[in-house]
């Protein structure tokens, strides 16, 4: 079939009533999660006219008042909403980056072990973290940086440091601090994708690099690298959606009130005026905004993914 300016159109598939008997097992499973996303995921899109109004719970969504933008008003207008910004922002950056590098660098470097019990035994052991919740992480972090824990007395066995430095006491440490907890926890839980890729490359590339001379670092840079590229691209432009979603237990758990202006993100902001202060439509309201930014960066970075000819979303 073509058009009228000469281009070839796809043909249109009519509906197959055996196609569908045939596979209807599919079909049933697939309608089930369809409802389920509608149900857990549309339907409560709903409760986002609350940023809307001055929401009383007494009165419903129906019968409280209409105040329109007033509620974003509000957060804008609020310095504490904009250093949360940025403090969420800034963390987001650092687990983006550093839980990405360092899970694209330990899957490289686990396939590179030769000794199968030994890979298998690192492999097995860096799952672990990730099953770990935040409540055991954020004590451990607590024992290796208190002032008698083992960071304190390397320093100070080291002559870095002539007394026990309390952490969690200085600001511009905190930001590092979540990042660290992060990557521990996280890196070989995110390595198992990129390992899964770097298997299904070819292995005959391998055998015609070894055959040209190529070592360890140019199968790397030249057979793995290119090999795993589009599955970091997809990844990435999934996580930098998630940037604002920099975690609320380990800054809740870690933060204090000495390093209270750094440690808040967006979620503990909407759980302590959203919701301990009773101002649900300002907690929505900080809500919808961090979905809105999610939601631009997606598109914008798989825009940009699109013009450079990389691997995108859709």
């Amino acid at each position: 079939m073509v058009s009228s300016q000469g281009k070839a159109k796809a043909p249109i598939k009519k509906f197959n009533w055996k196609e569908f008997k045939r596979q209807k097992v599919l079909m049933i499973w697939s309608a089930i999660f369809v409802v389920y996303g509608l149900v857990f995921c549309y339907v409560p899109l709903f409760g986002w006219l609350m940023a809307f109004q001055n929401y009383k719970p007494a009165k419903g969504v129906f019968g409280s008042e209409f105040v329109g933008m007033a509620k974003f008003a509000q957060l804008f207008s609020d310095a504490t909403f904009l250093r949360v910004i940025r403090n969420t922002l800034a963390m987001g950056v650092i687990n983006l980056v550093f839980t990405f590098v360092t899970a694209i660098a330990f899957a490289i470097l686990l396939n590179e072990l030769q000794f199968q019990f030994g890979k298998k035994s690192v492999q097995t052991i860096s799952y672990l973290p990730h099953f770990l919740s935040w409540i055991v992480v954020t004590g451990i972090l607590n024992d290796i940086l208190s002032g008698t824990g083992i960071v304190n007395e390397l320093l100070m066995k080291f002559g870095i440091l002539t007394q026990p430095l309390n952490f969690f006491a200085h600001p511009p440490y905190f930001w590092w601090i979540v990042g660290f907890a992060n990557v521990w926890k996280e890196t070989g839980w995110n390595a198992i994708i990129y390992l899964a890729a770097i298997t299904a490359i070819d292995p005959t590339l391998y055998e015609a690099a070894a055959i040209d001379g190529a070592g360890r670092w140019a199968k790397i840079k030249y057979i793995i690298l290119p090999g795993i590229k589009p599955t970091i691209m997809i990844l990435l432009l999934l996580n930098i959606g998630n940037v604002l979603n920099a975690g609320f237990e380990v800054q809740y758990l870690l933060g204090n009130g000495l390093v209270q202006r750094v440690s808040q993100t967006i979620d503990i902001y909407v759980l302590k005026w959203g919701i301990s202060q009773l101002d649900y439509s300002l907690g929505t309201a900080a809500g919808i905004f961090k979905s809105v930014v999610s939601i631009i960066l997606i598109v914008f970075t798989n825009w940009l993914a699109k013009r450079s000819g990389e691997e995108r979303l859709f």
